[in-house]
């Protein structure tokens, strides 16, 4: 996701040459992400006539400092300080960094799988830390069960079939997309539902959903073992990949029922669009939600029951049904996270509650400490805090 690792080139652009390190799966996205990032910010720029934040050159530059390394592998920054990378079970190649110092360990979790996934092993447990800081997106929140949102993606697939309808799906091109494609592969597989054409709408989606058939190894068991009977896990009967424009445009033409998956994830750009504003104004169409929509992004407002929203400056009436599944998710709902720590307790001495909303952080900060008796906050912006070595 660009929020992680997005203002990269731009540290290098002004003079940053050190070693940047990832797993190689995250790499290989990341590749992907810039080159996505540099189309939109030259689109961008020549629209609005302003300087993108960065260029080419940059990206060149910041990819040829990049090290792959595995999980566990110790990275040595100084003489006494290192780094070891622990899967984060979010998406493929996802880590958390535990900083090794004077004795004492620091556990940064980046974003927490939320686990059990179709596709990625669990969330490493990592013992003997003193220090955690920790995520907080779905503090406050619970998901539904992993079944439970299986459920409501083949009602929501068969109320389609039924209605002759249309079902639109925003997604991340990152590990929403290749979930998405996995369980709808198993509903149509089972014959649980119906054959009908579904369209994976995403240039970028298209391009990662490679880059997991590359590292199949980073897989669980249970798709592993999948894969190796021989199931392509991501294709299916009437699934079809549309990489341009045109082939993009030509979904119109095809009669429902049909579902359409395309990104962005929060309706805030991307081809999701074009679709939303020719399927929304259809009461018998569905648009489903899978993924975390932010306060102010179209997702959010559509989420919150919006009847109106404005698409390429052109005002559009929300007349389809809108269902959100939360469980679809791959961060940590509240509870997920509160059991992360407490996996932990015995040796921390401070917990730090970063990345949410004030509200979601605030919450779960209170849940650690009224729970589990442990020290934790929410630092604010700016302000130092002092650890004990």
């Amino acid at each position: 996701h660009l929020d992680h690792i997005g203002r990269i080139p731009i540290l290098v652009k002004n003079g940053f040459r050190g070693r940047i390190y990832s797993t190689p799966p995250t790499r290989d996205i990341v590749e992907l992400t810039f080159a996505d990032a540099l189309s939109i910010m030259d689109h961008e720029a020549r629209q609005k006539q302003t300087e993108p934040l960065y260029g080419p050159e940059d990206v060149r530059e910041a990819l040829s400092l990049w090290e792959g390394v595995k999980y566990g592998q110790n990275i040595q920054v100084s003489d006494d300080l290192n780094i070891v990378l622990h899967d984060a079970g979010h998406v493929l190649g996802s880590a958390m960094a535990e900083v090794r110092y004077g004795g004492k360990k620091m556990l940064f979790t980046g974003d927490l799988g939320n686990s059990p996934s179709p596709l990625l092993r669990d969330t490493e447990y990592v013992p003997d830390i003193d220090y955690l800081l920790m995520e907080s997106v779905y503090g406050d929140r619970e998901h539904e069960q992993k079944e439970e949102r299986r459920n409501f993606l083949e009602e929501a697939i068969q109320k389609t079939i039924k209605d002759k309808a249309v079902l639109i799906i925003p997604v991340f091109s990152l590990e929403r997309t290749q979930v998405l494609l996995f369980e709808i592969n198993e509903l149509v597989e089972s014959g649980k539902v119906k054959e009908i054409p579904v369209f994976l709408d995403s240039p970028l989606g298209i391009k990662i959903t490679e880059v997991y058939k590359k590292y199949e190894s980073y897989f669980n068991a249970n798709a592993q073992a999948i894969i190796k009977s021989g199931d392509d896990i991501f294709k299916f009967p009437r699934l079809r990949f549309t990489r341009d424009a045109m082939e993009s445009k030509s979904i119109h033409a095809i009669p429902p029922p049909k579902i359409v998956i395309a990104g962005s994830g929060m309706s805030n750009g991307g081809r999701i669009l074009h679709h939303e504003k020719d399927y929304l104004p259809n009461p018998k169409n569905t648009l489903l939600l899978i993924g975390y929509q932010a306060a102010g992004t179209p997702g959010r407002l559509l989420e919150e029951g919006e009847k109106k929203v404005r698409i390429y400056g052109e005002e559009v009436n929300v007349q389809a049904r809108v269902i959100s599944i939360s469980g679809y998710s791959a961060h940590r709902d509240t509870n997920g996270l509160l059991e992360f720590v407490e996996a932990m307790k015995d040796d921390l001495k401070k917990v730090f509650v970063v990345m949410g909303e004030p509200k979601a952080s605030s919450f779960l900060s209170q849940r650690i400490h009224d729970y589990l008796g442990l020290k934790a906050f929410v630092p604010k912006i700016g302000e130092s805090v002092e650890l004990e070595f």
